[in-house]
């Protein structure tokens, strides 16, 4: 961040007194501008033995299958953005939403959130942002054409869960290695 947001004057990287990370601070209103991890709410629709996965018609993973899930919008609960973005991304309604998995992934600064539920019916069609959305048992799972590895991962427990018909939260940190 080069100007601050607030009163348009130049900021300076530096650790403000009492914190310990460096920060966008303000030079002239002294405004400290936090940058903090992206909440992504989203859910896994169950109907049955199968769940709905939606084809991502946007970047990044574009024509790559997910669950219906986006970022958390300021005044929304987790599960109320999860509902949302099962709508807008697969026209679905959902009914007894339960959190199911929880990902840190500290790399990219984000945390994923997923609700297990049940589809309230079968009126499910494409949003603006799925070119496709279809329910897939899980011997039919394209899991080589899954987006991302919190898909993948929330999609074994589910299928590993689904045989002891036992459903805990999972938490999980995603770690990225660099290699040397």
């Amino acid at each position: 961040m080069k100007f601050c947001s607030l009163c348009g004057e130049a900021a300076e990287q530096i650790i403000p007194e009492g914190d310990t990370r460096p920060r966008s601070v303000c030079t002239v209103c002294k405004t400290i501008h936090y940058v903090n991890p992206r909440v992504i709410a989203g859910t896994l629709p169950i109907w049955k033995d199968q769940v709905l996965l939606c084809k991502r018609a946007i970047e990044p993973r574009k024509g790559y299958w997910t669950l219906p899930a986006g970022f958390l919008e300021n005044g929304e609960t987790v599960e109320v953005g999860a509902a949302r973005e099962t709508l807008e991304e697969a026209n679905a309604r959902l009914e007894n939403s339960q959190l199911y998995t929880i990902f840190s992934l500290p790399h990219i600064s984000q945390v994923y959130m997923f609700f297990r539920a049940d589809l309230a019916d079968l009126e499910f069609s494409s949003g603006t942002e799925s070119l496709e959305v279809a329910l897939f048992s899980e011997a039919d799972i394209p899991w080589d054409e899954l987006a991302f590895p919190v898909i993948n991962k929330t999609l074994e427990y589910y299928f590993t869960d689904r045989q002891n018909d036992t459903y805990p939260t999972h938490y999980e940190d995603i770690l990225f290695r660099r290699r040397s």
